[in-house]
């Protein structure tokens, strides 16, 4: 399988940082705030491949930097450290040598995220239908009535009802919010889907329902994702691969089943016993 992403020594700190953050952080010190300066090493040297039509688990409890190497790689944050190449087809990107608006482009046609906060990833002032239209304008689909049946097509994808698309979000519950999340995300055919903690808050019907949709979507489009969550249910269920942090740095990495079943570090047989 060909790459999809090659990620390089990521780090990012939030604070002013002093020689002694990196060795006096980690696992090993059980804390990734700083003793001297009070910076958090929110990740350090995350490194890692992800392939074509391939669904890369990191996980991890909240502070562990999983979702601070997502929103790196999304451009919600920049890093402090490191490199990342998206390969997309012929062309390779730097991501963050990148400027603004080539990182602005990359996330408008190539990317998507999908957040644990529909408020993040949804704008609840104007309609479901038009949240998705929104993304489409962008991406430089300008006829009215092409939009249309695209976002019905996406809702229908999504199993919303495209009667509900020119509802507002607030108006829908919780999964039903993920799934127009959802089918925003998708309405470019981005190869690269970022996935953060999309299932937590929802009853388990609805995340059951949100995991088969997006086993579907991957199935029949070969997106690679990246799904951060700390729910070893939903890492089972998903992805191919794993990644476990903790205090911002990777502490093991391997096939899902290989990690879930024999875990080598400390941490992950916890994390491992704490979900039996």
């Amino acid at each position: 399988m060909d790459k999809v992403l090659s990620v390089t020594g990521l780090g990012k700190c939030y604070g002013k940082g002093c020689p002694l953050c990196i060795t006096a952080t980690g696992p090993e010190h059980d804390t990734n705030l700083c003793p001297y300066c009070g910076t958090v090493v929110a990740a350090h040297d995350v490194s890692f491949d992800l392939h074509e039509g391939e669904i890369l688990g990191i996980i991890g409890e909240s502070g562990s930097g999983k979702s601070t190497a997502v929103k790196c790689l999304y451009f919600d944050d920049a890093p402090d450290s490191g490199e990342a190449v998206f390969h997309d087809g012929e062309q390779s990107h730097a991501l963050f040598d990148l400027n603004a608006a080539q990182q602005r482009r990359l996330r408008n046609h190539r990317f998507s995220m999908v957040y644990q906060n529909p408020n993040l990833g949804l704008n609840f002032g104007i309609s479901a239908g038009g949240n998705i239209a929104e993304r489409l304008l962008m991406s430089d689909m300008l006829d009215y009535a092409r939009i249309r049946k695209r976002v019905k097509e996406l809702l229908s994808r999504t199993e919303v009802l495209p009667s509900r698309m020119d509802e507002l979000p607030k108006n829908f519950s919780g999964g039903m919010q993920q799934r127009v999340q959802i089918a925003k995300a998708l309405s470019t055919n981005p190869p690269l889907l970022f996935l953060d903690e999309v299932t937590t808050g929802l009853d388990l019907s609805v995340q059951a329902a949100i995991l088969d949709l997006i086993l579907e979507i991957q199935q029949e489009l070969s997106t690679s994702m990246i799904v951060v969550t700390h729910d070893l249910g939903v890492i089972r269920s998903l992805t191919n691969r794993t990644l476990v942090m903790k205090y911002g740095r990777i502490i093991e990495a391997g096939l899902t089943d290989q990690v879930l079943e024999d875990p080598q570090h400390a941490y992950t047989q916890r994390l491992v016993a704490s979900a039996l």
